[in-house]
């Protein structure tokens, strides 16, 4: 194919397929939460921070309520107030509504902001230079202004004490605290401290009393009116995180620390209550008790939210809600069901994920995986050494998942694969591994597969072995080979959708064809490279193999040999992804690309880079969307196919190609990042878009598009009307009430008389407008002066099939009109004729004009003679579409009885 490219084409910004959609799997980050009480709902939101965006949850059902538009960078902190959420980024803060829209920003900082706190009609913001602003809320304007020195006065968290008007308490880095009048701009006292930083301030529900968090583990019950300490904990964690205290009554006060666990203090008896161990898998930087209740929200940054409810016998929590994404990057994703809307995520926290495309509602956590299911259910028993590693393979099928298990994962070092129940939503019963591997430490599942079926599980190791396995019982069912199918580590397999053939590539550089039943090897093919991995689309029988020299070959399983060869990637291709016609294949690389290729063509048709590199990709099975995961990211990102619903010319690209940098989407769909990204790509896509033309060919008729009911039924109009007759006379109300006089047509309107149309002399006289041609006849009077007939049709469309038959019938003498107005109206259908435009509605119009005005065209003979000449316009167009018509239908008749 030869193409001219301009600059402009080499450069073209973003993707010409793909746009940037929604981001899944995100819950929270290291942000600490916050809560907002809203009176109407009588319910507590969480507010958590996900990056460049914050979600609001309810506290009912952790049910997800509203996405925060799009910052230009990842949030710092975020606080509430009755009214607004909070955010700081870099320097600039901002107040949202709903927790969604931008109310008021608010800048003047010139380092980035890490403290906020909203104090009344104030707002107090602390940068990471110790530079303290006062904000008036509404006005935005800087109330007051306070500088500190990091060397003598770090803050690094801050807080209201209850009942001290106008006063806050700062806690510092070099461990003192200090008071200060932020009406008066005065510090009132200043505390000696204790010698560590101060990591966390909480107020108690007693008045006078905070406690006070530190670097050293240390948590200080502090009475800051007395400066005495009541009482003090040692956490052996290491340091303070979060502190919350129950305000339901009960003297609990909860602690969080770094490593995961929380500390329940009963403050009366001074001594540790209750140990709540790995409640989270990193630290826990939120934790805030609901008001009066004995409920506890925590939060961390392993993008878990947990609820606690305290009503154990030993008073520590029980889980009694959580909403999780996953704690480590996912590493396999594949779209799970034919209807694409569930995506099945594996991460390397050996964690399984359902994610929703359709409402976060349905997101599902299967939990992770361990060596056995009875103790890693236990909390107490959910130590490393039974939890298996990272997955590195996933494959599943549907249609069997209400009789057993239906999805299947390889681990990272280990030899056994799991089963998992997608209907209980949990792992499954079966772990499976041969015995001559259960012993060996180097073994391990590298490939796996499930039948179209849903019966049998393929399974290959890198020690070169492949079994089959049903997947019901878990028993073996075959090994294909004598002892091992290939001399090196197994990088793919997969099975037909007939189940009649296997296919298994290896690191030896071979491709092997095995029959399914039999377990015998039918072809061999060897390549120039190691296979990395293979892509099996069932339903065209091709076979795409990523090879170890960053090449992508294309195998036709009927032929048994390589059809395709794609070269492009510039290093490590992690995964391939086929659309449901078998038209495109999409690849990722580490060189951070992911490109589109046009596999009847074997060209690159799309191709772009994003921050970092996709590790992998699926595409829906109805081709909607795109779902990646990337490298050091917790998200799953769906990209929508931009040509289901716009018009995308897609050419090949040149082997210059520079594919430029495309935004990730947010989780908000339809985002600013978004649009920004569309916008930068309207100039490429303008030059790529096809507009159809009006009219293909002038040898062709092109039809008018007007719907059916528009012309189909305007010579029955009348049958109609009398089938459409009420049986029964309307009744008249005694007391009618009050209408406006409509003008009917396709956009009604009111009908407003225009007083100079009635004589002020006689009222009895008849309206100026009854005495008129109709609308239709002054149209065909200008367009016969004037030779274009444009306004005449546009003027026909426009009218339903009861206003046509009307401005018809007004053209006859005894509607009002003339033989003149007759005369032209045909000529009208001549001419439109010969533009071979709008032929089912001229043709529609020739009926009821003939039907209407039949017999004073037979007895005019002007009107005959001009019926004479449509009739052989008319005759010689139908010919011509006659022709056209018998030798298409002739040649589908041929293709047809045609045997290849």
């Amino acid at each position: 194919m030869n193409e001219t490219y301009t600059k402009h084409d080499i450069m073209s910004e973003g993707s010409k397929i793909f746009a940037g959609y929604h981001a899944l799997g995100f819950v929270c980050n290291h942000v600490p939460l916050s809560l907002r009480f809203i009176a109407k709902r009588k319910e507590h939101l969480i507010v958590t921070c996900v990056g460049k965006a914050f979600h609001t949850y309810s506290s009912s059902k952790l049910e997800l309520l509203a996405v925060s538009d799009t910052h230009p960078d990842d949030i710092n902190c975020l606080t509430s107030d009755g009214y607004y959420d909070y955010t700081a980024c870099n320097n600039v803060i901002r107040a949202h509504t709903h927790g969604q829209q931008v109310l008021h920003t608010y800048q003047g900082h010139e380092k980035t902001v890490h403290l906020l706190l909203p104090f009344g009609e104030h707002l107090i913001s602390v940068d990471e230079g110790s530079n303290m602003k006062i904000w008036d809320i509404k006005t935005e304007e800087i109330y007051l202004d306070v500088e500190f020195d990091n060397r003598t006065f770090q803050i690094t968290c801050m807080m209201h004490p209850s009942t001290y008007l106008n006063k806050i308490l700062l806690g510092s880095r070099q461990g003192t605290l200090q008071i200060w009048n932020i009406k008066r701009n005065a510090l009132v006292h200043r505390f000696d401290g204790w010698g560590s930083c101060i990591t966390v301030l909480e107020q108690a529900p007693a008045v006078d009393v905070v406690a006070v968090g530190l670097e050293d583990g240390r948590i200080l019950v502090h009475n800051i009116k007395f400066d005495e300490t009541l009482v003090s904990f040692v956490l052996d964690w290491g340091p303070v995180t979060s502190i919350a205290f129950r305000t339901d009554g009960e003297p609990i006060m909860a602690t969080g620390s770094t490593v995961g666990h929380i500390a329940i203090w009963n403050l009366e008896k001074r001594k540790l209550q209750a140990q709540m161990r790995d409640a989270h898998r990193s630290s826990i930087t939120g934790m805030k008790f609901l008001q009066s209740e004995p409920l506890l929200v925590t939060n961390s940054a392993d993008n878990f939210i947990k609820m606690w409810i305290f009503d154990q016998a030993d008073g520590s929590g029980r889980l009694l809600r959580k909403r999780s994404g996953h704690s480590a990057p996912p590493s396999r994703i594949m779209f799970y069901g034919k209807d694409g809307r569930n995506i099945v995520s594996a991460g390397q926290d050996s964690s399984l994920k359902s994610f929703s495309t359709f409402h976060e509602s349905l997101n599902r956590d299967f939990g992770q995986a361990y060596d056995n299911k009875k103790y890693g259910k236990r909390l107490k028993n959910k130590k490393a050494h039974h939890k298996m590693g990272a997955i590195t393979a996933i494959a599943g099928e549907s249609c069997k998942r209400s009789d057993w298990d239906s999805i299947v994962t390889c681990h990272q070092g280990n030899g056994t694969v799991i089963s998992w129940d997608y209907t209980k939503g949990t792992m499954g019963k079966h772990k499976i591994c041969p015995p001559e591997l259960e012993d060996d430490l180097g073994a391990q599942a590298t490939a796996v597969d499930v039948t179209g079926c849903g019966n049998f599980v393929l399974i290959g190791w890198n020690t070169g072995h492949v079994k089959l396995y049903n997947i019901q019982s878990g028993m073996l069912r075959g090994t294909f080979g004598r002892d091992k199918a290939h001399s090196g580590s197994v990088r793919g397999v997969a099975v037909d959708g007939l189940n009649q053939v296997v296919f298994t590539a290896a690191a030896d550089k071979k491709v092997k064809f095995w029959h399914f039943r039999e377990k015998t090897l039918l072809h061999e093919l060897i390549l120039d490279n190691s296979v990395a991995h293979v892509r099996l689309h069932r339903e065209s029988s091709m076979l795409a193999i990523a090879m170890d020299n960053f090449s992508i070959v294309l195998i036709d399983v009927e032929l048994r040999r390589v059809v395709r060869k794609f070269l492009g990637h510039g290093n490590v291709i992690l995964d391939m992804s086929f659309s449901a016609d078998a038209r495109w294949l999409v690849t990722s690389s580490m060189d951070s690309s992911i490109r589109t290729w046009d596999l009847p063509t074997a060209k690159l048709v799309d191709c772009f880079l994003v921050d970092s590199a996709a590790t992998s990709l699926a595409l829906s099975p109805t081709n909607a969307f795109l779902a990646t995961t990337h490298v050091d990211d917790l998200g799953v990102y769906l990209w929508s196919n931009k040509t289901l619903y716009s018009n995308v010319t897609l050419r090949p690209l040149p082997s210059d190609f520079q594919p430029s940098v495309v935004l990730m989407p947010g989780t908000g769909v339809g985002t600013d990042e978004d649009a920004e990204n569309e916008d930068s790509q309207t100039d490429a896509s303008l030059m790529m878009e096809f507009s159809s033309p009006e009219q293909i060919s002038a040898h062709l008729v092109t039809l008018s598009l007007l719907p059916n009911s528009r012309w189909q039924s305007l010579t029955n109009l009348e049958l109609i009307k009398k089938r459409n007759k009420p049986k029964q006379p309307v009744k008249i109300p005694k007391t009618a009430p009050f209408f406006l006089p409509v003008a009917s047509g396709l956009n009604p309107t009111l009908h407003i008389e225009d007083d100079s149309e009635m004589k002020e002399d006689d009222k009895t006289n008849i309206p100026v407008s009854f005495s008129q041609d109709s609308d239709l006849c002054r149209l065909l009077a200008n367009a016969s002066q004037e030779g274009n007939y444009e306004p005449v049709m546009e003027y026909m469309k426009t009218l339903n099939p009861s206003a046509t038959d009307m401005e018809m019938r007004s053209l006859t003498p005894i509607g009002g009109g003339s033989h003149a107005a007759m005369e032209t109206f045909l000529k009208f259908l001549s001419s439109w004729l010969d533009t071979n435009r709008d032929f089912e509605l001229v043709q529609a119009y020739i009926c009821l004009f003939l039907k209407i005005s039949g017999e004073e065209i037979a007895d005019t003979p002007s009107l005959v003679a001009l019926l004479q000449e449509l009739f052989s316009k008319q005759k010689q167009s139908w010919t011509r579409i006659e022709g056209h018509f018998n030798r298409t239908m002739c040649l589908i008749n041929y293709l047809k009885s045609a045997v290849l």
